[in-house]
């Protein structure tokens, strides 16, 4: 799946996006972080909020509990504010 980082996520990661293939026993989207997390010191940087952090799979906003099965796309990206 594709995985897609934006603001201070993207900026801690070091990168855009990237192509990831979780284990199987990752199924939801906060398994997802916690599994990314694990990857290296600037992911574990970039999710140690992981309750800040929003999701969208497939470009819609999605609970940290929804599942990722079949996700083409996941986006991560801190809270926002209006203006």
């Amino acid at each position: 799946m594709k995985v897609l980082y934006f603001a201070w996520v993207r900026e801690r990661v070091g990168k855009a996006d990237e192509i990831v293939d979780p284990p199987a026993e990752v199924g939801t989207v906060d398994e997802l972080m916690r599994w990314l997390a694990a990857r290296g010191e600037e992911y574990n940087h970039a999710f140690e909020k992981r309750q800040v952090i929003r999701a969208a799979i497939d470009k819609v906003h999605v609970k940290p509990e929804a599942p990722i099965r079949g996700a083409r796309e996941i986006a991560f990206f801190p809270p926002m504010t209006g203006g």
